[in-house]
């Protein structure tokens, strides 16, 4: 069965406090999408890999391939101005068959056991999602501006790669925009789908801000990538 990935990287670097966008900063010597997109292809050399990058991002990223020699195949893809039409972009690229993950470009270290994982479930149930279970307490702020204490073990913080059936994806983002849709998962569950949980790892973040870089190279580290 075909598998797809698309790697959505729109982010700017505002929260980080940075002119170069946070998906291109270094981490362990190379380029943090860098590292993202090897984690895919270390997991399977045919998967087809489609990047969506902002248009205005897209020779500075041909550029820093050619600088670090980074040649892993992959076909780029112009986002949108909403992650959700990034993905739609991307999905013009991909088939209606086979399995198809979406994947944040700035959590470069997924494992391969959770990748997968993520194609198995995918395949046998129709989708993925990589889950952690809270570790914080957690409060909701009520309508009223108050707070009241929530069981957390009802709950689960959600990751990428959200991996689903190429016809279900495809289906469910035939669909105009809502601004309920967070991830993936929502825009399925809107069209009627129930969505599948596996765990994921915990070294799976998402690089946001400089904290999150400072912890990525010490996983770089450990990694030895």
């Amino acid at each position: 069965m075909e598998k797809y990935v698309i790697i959505v990287a729109g982010g700017k670097g505002t929260r980080m406090g940075k002119e170069i966008p946070k998906q291109f900063l270094p981490v362990g010597g190379k380029a943090v999408l860098m590292h993202t997109i090897s984690a895919f292809y270390g997991y399977d050399r045919n998967i087809r890999i489609i990047l969506v990058l902002p248009e205005e991002q897209q020779s500075y990223w041909n550029e820093l391939c050619k600088q670090h020699s980074f040649d892993i195949p992959h076909e780029i893809v112009s986002g949108g101005n909403s992650r959700f039409q990034s993905v739609k972009n991307g999905l013009h690229r991909a088939g209606s068959h086979g399995l198809i993950a979406v994947h944040d470009g700035v959590r470069p270290f997924v494992s391969r056991n959770v990748i997968d994982a993520a194609f198995r479930t995918a395949e046998s149930e129709g989708s993925a999602v990589p889950v952690l279970k809270m570790t914080d307490s957690i409060r909701e702020i009520t309508e009223d501006n108050k707070n009241i204490a929530k069981d957390r073990d009802r709950y689960v913080s959600v990751q990428t790669p959200q991996t689903f059936r190429a016809d279900i994806l495809q289906e469910a983002y035939n669909r105009e925009y809502n601004e309920r849709f967070t991830d993936d998962a929502s825009v399925v569950e809107a069209a009627g789908y129930p969505v599948s949980l596996i765990e994921s790892n915990r070294e799976n973040i998402k690089i946001t801000v400089p904290f999150d870089l400072q912890i990525a190279e010490i996983i770089a580290k450990e990694c030895r990538i």
